[in-house]
């Protein structure tokens, strides 16, 4: 098979990642519950992870560094600790369910960043336009369907200017993009373990700079006399057992990352993003979502069928081995905003560990699906 869906979740991954998985299985129970050698285990492995993550993310400490299921979790802490019913939450164009159904759960008013695909400046200026008359920013890193890099670097500026809190979502980025927890000075970033990161499903990460409100309640091996959790990271947020094997996967996962740095992970998917692209430039049955500027698109490319039902396209492409995704990918806001709210597209997307013959040949095969169509 050949795998062009890793905006959904990375399927190839480092060997060491299963390997760690396995012997995590094997050997580590549950951190903080204990101090023999298997729950030993497990804590050394958890803060090792936690200390990975801290230096590819430029986190002041380890006990910034929450584990959460996935990305949507974290979102829902961060959301949970900063957004009330009646608040005014700035967003991107481009936003996630994970933002933006939380946001209606607890009654907060989305204020809409209006600017159409590949417009950093635009967005900029609409952004500084309204963030004076909100309450907080939310904002997605790169967009899971277009594979936009929203200018995040400047937005965070504007909310440190405005004194506005600002929650990230790296769901896209981590592990492809730099992202520097520091220098933003978001209140709290969230990514998946599953993606870029390289890790299992199941496992999240959610980085946080100060007060934060639990989501959850119950044990976490510490402050056990008391019916109120511990008021210190990341025992706050993080009740119940961990998922010791995936954070074991997790953190060989971030430790490829770290050895070959996220640059050269992001110039490979491009290049592969591009070879695709090229393939499918004068095949006038398609409209492609290409930035013709690079540093404003990762290794996300959305494809529009002009004759053709994008999941009827997308399910062809499976027939052939293809794994792509079609539809609204989670983020009906994106498509209101670029347009494609009625159609939806097909979703290409790359990894380090696809090769320039798997895409040519994914290229030659969407062009004989569409002229059997």
């Amino acid at each position: 098979m050949i795998y062009l869906d890793s905006a959904a979740t990375s399927l190839y991954k480092p060997e060491t990642v299963p390997a760690a998985m396995v012997q995590a299985l094997q050997q580590m129970t549950s951190p903080g519950r204990g101090t023999h050698e298997s729950a030993m285990a497990a804590a050394e492995c958890c803060y090792q992870c936690r200390e990975r993550l801290a230096k590819l993310f430029h986190v002041p400490g380890p006990e910034n560094v929450v584990f959460t299921m996935n990305a949507t979790h974290g979102l829902n802490i961060a959301i949970h600790s900063l957004i009330h019913r009646g608040s005014r939450v700035l967003i991107s164009g481009y936003e996630h369910n994970a933002v933006t159904r939380p946001l209606h759960a607890y009654g907060a008013e989305p204020v809409i960043i209006s600017a159409p695909l590949f417009a950093p400046e635009q967005f900029l200026r609409e952004a500084e336009r309204l963030i004076g008359t909100v309450d907080a920013v939310i904002s997605t890193h790169a967009s899971n369907v277009f594979g936009y890099i929203l200018p995040v670097e400047q937005l965070a500026e504007l909310c440190r200017r405005y004194r506005k809190p600002l929650i990230l979502d790296a769901s896209q980025s981590a592990g492809v993009l730099e992202v520097d927890f520091t220098a933003l000075g978001a209140e709290f970033i969230a990514m998946p373990g599953h993606k870029g990161l390289m890790g299992p499903q199941g496992t999240g990460v959610l980085l946080c700079k100060n007060d934060t409100t639990p989501l959850l309640y119950g044990g976490s091996g510490s402050e056990s006399r008391s019916q109120t959790m511990p008021d210190f990271l990341p025992d706050r947020l993080e009740a119940g057992t961990h998922n010791v094997t995936g954070i074991a996967g997790l953190s060989a996962g971030v430790k490829y990352i770290l050895e070959q740095g996220c640059g050269a992970i992001r110039q490979r998917e491009l290049r592969l993003m591009e070879r695709f692209a090229e393939q499918l430039q004068d095949c006038g049955e398609l409209q492609l979502f290409l930035s013709s500027k690079k540093e404003l698109q990762c290794g996300v490319l959305s494809l529009l069928p002009r004759d053709m039902d994008c999941n009827a396209f997308a399910e062809a492409m499976g027939a052939e081995n293809v794994a792509v995704r079609a539809g609204l990918h989670c983020a009906p806001l994106a498509h209101q905003t670029a347009g494609t709210i009625g159609t939806g597209t097909v979703r290409f997307s790359f990894s380090p560990f696809n090769t320039a013959a798997q895409v040519e040949k994914a290229a030659a095969i969407c062009k004989k699906i569409l002229k059997k169509n």
